[in-house]
């Protein structure tokens, strides 16, 4: 069976995708930051289907010829495992945005703003405690 090659404006696109940086989850990004998250949230959609389909393909081929190469394989997941990584990171980020919410509380589940301190359907503290000592070792 003949295996299939990217064409090399594909490989290129697939190597600038993988090497872009996700911005730290702030208050308020700018509306051009947004869509470039956005845009970025698209590139990693389809960078992850095309990982996922190499991988299979990959498998098949090995299997096909009786010879499962494990090194490989997980050389593979991994590049996989790290832009669906990437891709859940910048879909938290873009979620966040789109709803004004920061997050979740730990204990009943529900949203809460950036810079909230005390969940306002549980009233559980949404901060870690950190003790004094600690803080002051660093």
């Amino acid at each position: 069976m003949k295996l299939l090659k990217r064409s090399k404006s594909e490989s290129a696109k697939g190597a600038s995708t993988a090497t872009a940086k996700v911005p730290a989850a702030g208050t308020g990004l700018e509306p051009e930051l947004t869509v470039d998250l956005e845009r970025r949230r698209d590139q990693l959609v389809a960078r992850v289907a095309e990982l996922q389909w190499d991988l299979g393909g990959l498998v098949y081929e090995m299997a096909v010829r009786n010879r499962i190469e494990v090194e490989v394989l997980v050389k593979r997941a991994v590049a996989l495992q790290d832009a669906d990584a990437e891709l859940g990171e910048v879909e938290r980020i873009v979620r966040m945005e789109q709803t004004g919410t920061a997050g979740s509380c730990a204990s009943c589940g529900a949203p809460h703003s950036t810079g909230a301190t005390f969940c306002w359907q549980c009233g559980n503290s949404l901060l870690q405690q950190v003790p004094s000592d600690a803080i002051l070792r660093r």
